[in-house]
């Protein structure tokens, strides 16, 4: 199963956190989540009750209590994605986002390609670099030794512009996945390979789907890919 959660600044606390390291906040989410199933069935159990002996009251108290714990959640939902106390949100972490996917082992982080990238290019922006120091830092503390997977996305527009420079979007994906990769490995870290998907895993709109994404195989297999 895979987990969605926004980064926050500070270091990307909640990627450090993504697994086995669940705080509070996490924790009584998920304790407000079991309540409410619970709840829910002794709703359910209480309106086939109600069919033979009604008792408003009862159903009134479960319903108070049902809407009070869902509002409860919704208010620690929030917070999971508030910057801890004293820490602005960090304009660099924009649109970053954060996966684990429990059965496979990985914890996944998503950039977007005009985070990193110019239209059609395969330069690092120099801006992209704070946006990357705070992965790695991230990585080097709580992930360190553990296999890298730099992959490479794009959308499905043909290559136009840059036709000179890249022969199609696996190339380009190809190129990028590269130049990030070579980024972590200059910053120290190590066990980094890259993989080019091009088009074939597209997200919800053509901007989401230019992408990198940083894969952390945390359940560490002991191999390594460099495919395109």
């Amino acid at each position: 199963m895979s987990h969605r959660v926004w980064i926050s600044a500070a270091s990307l606390v909640l990627l450090a956190c993504s697994f086995g390291c669940q705080n509070r906040l996490h924790d009584e989410n998920l304790s407000l989540h079991r309540q409410n199933r619970e709840l829910q069935e002794r709703l359910s159990e209480a309106e086939l009750k109600l069919q033979q002996a009604p008792d408003p009251a009862q159903m009134q108290r479960l319903q108070g209590e049902l809407a009070a714990r869902e509002a409860k959640i919704a208010e620690l939902e929030n917070q999971l994605r508030q910057p801890p106390p004293g820490q602005p949100h960090d304009p660099s972490l924009a649109g970053i986002e954060v996966t684990r996917d429990d059965k496979a082992g990985t914890v996944t982080v998503n950039i977007p390609g005009d985070v990193l990238f110019a239209s059609g290019q395969s330069e690092l922006k120099e801006s992209s670099k704070k946006t990357l120091n705070q992965i790695i830092r991230a990585i080097k503390t709580d992930f360190a030794g553990k296999t890298i997977m730099v992959d490479g996305h794009s959308d499905s527009d043909p290559i136009s512009k840059t036709r000179d420079k890249w022969k199609d979007n696996l190339d380009l994906s190809a190129a990028r996945a590269r130049t990030v990769a070579a980024y972590l490995k200059e910053q120290g870290v190590t066990r980094v390979g890259t993989r080019a998907f091009a088009d074939t895993a597209p997200k919800a709109s053509k901007a989401a789907s230019r992408r990198v994404e940083i894969v952390v195989q945390v359940r560490d297999t002991g191999s390594l890919a460099d495919t395109r």
